[in-house]
C-alpha cells in the first residue's frame, strides 16, 4: 500500500478527526560519515542505503544540517549539497538547517564562524552574503531549497555574543534574521523561511520571543513562513502534547503561519537513567516511538486553520550515537546493525 494510501486509512479508522500531514521528514545529516565508516542498512533482510529506506516508508522531507566549516565530516556545503542531490534524486524535498557556525548551535552554543566579522554591521553583510550563496549553490545543482530554516534553536539567539538575546538584547538578532532572509530569497524568491524554537511546548517563552523579534525596519513577518519547533519528551515534564497544542494554537492564532516539529525522537529500547518523559503510558519500544510520533501528529492536525504542516524525526539511523543527546540509551529506528525496527513504518503510518 502506497505510504500516503495507508496513512490515510490509518488515520480514518484509529483517529477520525485528525488528518495526514504535508511532510513526513527525517534529519539523517550523519548518514555520509556513517557510510564512510563502513556503516550499512537492512530493511526486511535487504541491503539498502538508509535514505532510500527512509523514502520507501514515507519520508518526503530530507532535512539536512550545514555548517560553516569546509571539513566535510563536519557538515560542510559540499557534504550538505551531495546528500541533497541523493535525497532528490530519490523524490524528496529540502528542508536545509544553517547552523551559522562552525559546530553544533543550539540554545546554548552559537559561536561565531571563524574567520567572520565579529560587529553587527560586519555580521549583517556576512550573513546576507553567505545565505545567498548557497542558496544559489543548492539551486545551481538542480537541487532548489524548499525549507530554509536560518538557524537552528535560536532562543537566544545566534552569533553570540553580537547575536545574543540576553547579553545584546533582541534588536540585533532582529537585523541578523532580516539580512539571512533577504539573502535567501534574493537567491529564491520561492524558498520558505523557517524560524527554529527549541522546546515548542512552552507557551509563555515561544510567545515571549515571538513578541519582541520583530522590531520595525528589521525583521518582519513577511520575512519568514514558518514556525519550526523542536518537541523533545526528555528534558521537561512540561513537553505534553497539551502543552504543544496550546502554544501552536497561540502563536498561530496571532501571526498565522504555519508550524511544524523539526526535531522529536523517543526511545525504541533501553532504559532513560534519571530521566521522566514527559507524555507518560508509552513504552520505551519501537511501538512506543509510533505512538509518540502519532501523537504529534494528532496535535498538528487540530491546531487551527490546519496549519500544522509536517514532523521531522531526528538522526533515526545514526549507529554509534543511540541516545541521540538525550538521557534515554536508544531512539533510533534501526539497532546497531542497521537492521530497520518495526518503528520505521512511522513515518508512513504515523505523520
Amino acid at each position: 500500500m502506497h505510504f500516503i494510501q495507508l496513512c490515510l486509512f490509518v488515520t480514518s479508522i484509529l483517529f477520525p478527526f485528525a488528518k495526514c500531514l504535508t511532510y513526513h521528514g527525517a534529519d539523517y545529516s550523519s548518514l555520509v560519515n556513517l557510510e564512510n565508516a563502513g556503516k550499512t542498512y537492512k530493511d526486511s533482510g535487504t541491503t539498502e542505503k538508509f535514505d532510500a529506506i527512509l523514502h520507501n516508508h514515507g519520508t518526503n522531507l530530507a532535512r539536512i544540517r550545514v555548517w560553516t566549516s569546509t571539513n566535510n565530516a563536519d557538515y560542510s556545503l559540499s557534504y550538505g549539497l551531495a546528500l541533497a542531490k541523493r535525497a532528490v534524486a530519490l523524490g524528496m524535498e529540502l528542508l536545509i538547517d544553517l547552523h551559522y557556525s562552525d559546530t553544533w548551535a543550539d540554545p546554548g552554543h552559537q559561536a561565531i564562524p571563524s574567520g567572520w566579522p565579529t560587529t553587527l554591521s560586519g555580521l549583517n553583510t556576512e550573513i546576507y552574503t553567505y545565505t545567498m550563496n548557497l542558496v544559489s549553490a543548492f539551486s545551481a545543482q538542480g537541487t532548489p531549497i524548499q525549507f530554509l530554516q536560518i538557524g537552528n534553536e535560536i532562543n537566544n539567539g545566534i552569533l553570540w555574543p553580537v547575536g545574543e538575546i540576553s547579553s545584546a538584547g533582541y534588536s540585533p538578532l532582529s537585523q541578523l534574521l532580516h539580512s539571512a532572509a533577504n539573502g535567501a530569497h534574493d537567491a529564491d524568491d520561492s524558498v520558505k523561511v523557517v524560524v527554529h524554537l527549541a522546546n515548542g511546548w512552552d507557551e509563555s517563552a515561544v510567545a515571549s520571543f515571538y513578541e519582541q523579534i520583530f522590531i520595525a525596519g528589521e525583521f518582519a513577518t513577511t520575512d519568514f513562513d514558518v514556525m519550526g519547533f523542536s518537541f523533545y519528551p526528555f528534558y521537561d515534564a512540561g513537553a505534553t502534547y497539551a502543552a504543544l497544542l496550546a502554544s501552536m494554537n497561540n502563536v498561530v492564532s496571532k501571526y498565522g503561519k504555519d508550524v511544524m516539529v523539526v526535531e522529536t525522537d523517543w526511545p525504541s529500547s533501553g532504559s532513560c537513567s534519571g530521566v521522566t518523559l514527559s507524555q507518560s503510558g508509552i513504552p520505551l519500544s519501537a511501538a512506543g516511538q509510533e505512538t509518540w510520533v502519532s501523537g504529534i501528529k494528532n496535535v498538528l492536525s487540530e491546531v487551527s486553520g490546519g496549519h500544522g504542516i509536517g514532523i521531522v524525526y531526528w538522526e533515526p539511523g545514526w549507529i554509534g550515537n543511540d541516545a541521540l543527546g538525550s538521557g534515554c540509551s536508544n531512539n533510533l529506528v534501526v539497532d546497531d546493525s542497521g537492521n530497520t525496527l518495526a518503528s520505521i513504518s512511522l513515518f508512513s503510518a504515523d505523520m
